[in-house]
């Protein structure tokens, strides 16, 4: 190697260092630090309310027996382990959940496909789809016990029953407003509403699907703890029931805490299955 061919690389290597970071390069460095600098304030305001709880119930503040302490939830959620309760009622209210969760999407999205195909069953439908949704579903939940009795399938139904009618509306109003233009361009090609509804409609559809399944799975559990605290000898919601009507207080606290856990577990699956299609499109 002569030595204009070093001075060459050794110019080259020089500018590379001297270079300065893109606009998208910056943009990427000041997203990730906004990213990590948010994660860093959640952790430290959950550390902070937890070592105000558990202060607050040393020194008396609060009285433990109402409002128990981490350390306390910590101490019964330990005792659940080790006697296999956490496994039994955190697993039955988990399969409760995605049983009604995977039925509310699969009906949602049927129901919302036959409503886009015919306008008529649309106009007679809306107006119950509409009343159904406002109404409070806890109304409906003692009928579920006379029609269907105490057992996993009532409380699968109130699952249900909370987001169904919601969801229909939502995914329905998703189809209705797909690109005019692209349907047009599919029945110019000579294609039908069939070809029109696969090709156009369901995957410009799939992000509003998305987002309805991330809304779906907290309501999905809001309807199964309704349905157990009626009608359920197992589970999370029996937990908080029977622990309020005893007194136990670290049982009822142990078992929200479990909840929020489940649900932010349960949104976070459904939000990574986004983040992959985002990527892939």
């Amino acid at each position: 190697m002569n030595i204009a061919e070093k001075t060459a690389r050794t110019s080259s290597r020089n500018s590379n260092i001297n270079k300065e970071p893109t606009a998208q390069e910056l943009y990427v460095k000041s997203h990730h630090r906004h990213h990590h600098i948010v994660t860093l304030l959640r952790l430290l305001v959950l550390v902070l309310f937890l070592g105000l709880w558990e202060t607050a119930g040393r020194f008396g503040w609060i009285d433990t027996f109402f409002f128990s302490s981490p350390g306390m939830v910590v101490s019964f959620f330990i005792k659940m382990i080790m006697d296999g309760s956490f496994f039994t009622h955190t697993g039955i209210t988990l399969l409760e959940t995605l049983v009604s969760f995977l039925l509310i999407t699969i009906i949602s999205i049927i129901a919302a496909t036959l409503l886009w195909y015919s306008k008529t069953l649309s106009e007679i439908t809306e107006p119950y789809l509409v009343v159904l949704n406002s109404l409070p579903k806890s109304a409906l939940a003692p009928l579920f016990i006379v029609w269907l009795g105490t057992g996993i399938d009532t409380i699968i139904v109130a699952g249900i029953s909370v987001a169904v009618f919601g969801s229909v509306i939502s995914l329905y109003t998703g189809f209705m407003h797909v690109d005019k233009e692209k349907l047009k361009l599919i029945y110019t090609l000579g294609g039908n509403r069939f070809d029109a509804f696969h090709k156009v409609v369901l995957p410009s559809s799939i992000p509003v699907i998305l987002s309805n399944m991330k809304v779906n799975i907290g309501l999905a559990l809001v309807g199964v703890i309704i349905g157990e605290f009626l009608a359920a000898r197992r589970g999370l919601g029996y937990l908080i029931i029977y622990g309020s009507q005893v007194f136990q207080l670290n049982m009822v606290i142990t078992s929200i805490i479990i909840l929020c856990v489940i649900a932010m577990g349960l949104y976070q699956c459904i939000q990574w299955v986004e983040h992959l299609y985002k990527k892939r499109t």
